[in-house]
């Protein structure tokens, strides 16, 4: 992973920019903003810019548009990244999201494609893809989920690369992967929220094997059906990713690996909640207290669960 490209300190307009994504990241997304919050300035900048846009896709496939008139949105976003790509966005633009995203694209080298591949998840919503097995599902969970790991890498950077070889190589692959574990955990976590909209993302397969092909249209489990067997069934696949994802941790420097140390122990509790109490997932979005969040957050600046993960990855190469 190459470093950061040198750019001048941000101009007035452009720090404007990314004051405004700080503020739609602190107001829609808690969990991202409490584990962002651990990164110096200029990443937690970036990547205040990438959630920003991000959300602007998926405001687009969760809004009330109609689908032709979402088709045209994220289409139009798509152009937009195009020049955002290519360099076209100047400071005084009106458009604050693609001010701070260009700026920056040239600060850090960020795959822009990973937003094309969010767009492309989230076109799948808006045409009411299902997904029968696991395997297609996961196409989904790396557009929507895989993606943004691989563009957070962008701006994190892969430290101690050369004294890691073969994991350092595949840090794209563990935030991938980290991503899925995520990705899946907001699945399950939004079960009710998803019914209420029309949507079941989880495996048609997995529904059909416990009894809940039916839906949860209701806020409840499908009569006769095996619920709790469902989530913890989705459970069991999340840890092995969070255990698979995990390993990216040794690969960052200390602020980045605590950054996503908090996000990912903070969606891990919920997969402990969610475990716990399976059927609360029905009943609405679970989410931590903040003083939860808030030792979530220390755990990670102290740098332990890298320096666990380090110690398991040397006992498998021993």
């Amino acid at each position: 992973m190459e470093g950061p490209t040198h750019v001048s300190a941000p101009s007035a307009p452009v720090l404007a920019a990314y004051s405004y994504c700080e503020a739609v990241t602190g107001t829609q997304a808690r969990n991202f903003a409490y584990g962002i919050r651990l990164l110096p300035t200029d990443k937690r900048q970036a990547m205040s810019a990438l959630y920003a846009f991000s959300r602007r896709v998926d405001d687009i496939g969760d809004g009330t548009l109609a689908p032709e008139a979402k088709l045209v949105r994220l289409e139009e976003t798509r152009a937009l990244l195009g020049r955002i790509r290519a360099e076209e966005i100047e400071e005084d633009d009106t458009d604050p999201v693609a001010v701070a995203l260009a700026h920056a694209a040239r600060r850090f080298p960020i795959p822009l494609g990973g937003l094309d591949e969010l767009i492309d998840g989230v076109l799948m919503d808006v045409r009411g893809q299902e997904y029968e097995t696991w395997d297609d599902l996961k196409v989904y969970c790396r557009c929507v989920a895989g993606a943004i790991g691989r563009l957070s890498l962008g701006v994190f950077g892969a430290a101690r690369a050369g004294t890691l070889g073969a994991d350092a190589a595949r840090a794209d692959e563990y935030a991938d992967t980290l991503g899925l574990a995520l990705q899946l955990t907001n699945i399950l976590r939004d079960v009710s929220e998803d019914a209420a909209n029309g949507r079941t993302y989880l495996p048609a397969e997995d529904l059909a094997k416990f009894g809940c092909s039916e839906g949860f249209g209701s806020g409840r489990a499908p009569a006769g059906s095996d619920f709790a067997g469902l989530v913890h069934h989705e459970v069991r696949r999340a840890r092995a990713l969070f255990v698979e994802g995990y390993r990216l941790l040794p690969l960052l420097d200390r602020r980045s690996g605590a950054c996503v140390a908090a996000m990912a122990g903070i969606y891990r509790r919920l997969l402990d909640r969610i475990e716990r109490e399976p059927e609360a997932v029905l009943r609405g979005r679970v989410s931590l207290p903040p003083h939860e969040k808030a030792y979530v957050a220390v755990r990670g600046l102290s740098g332990l669960d890298a320096r666990t993960i380090s110690r398991q990855s040397a006992r498998r190469r021993a």
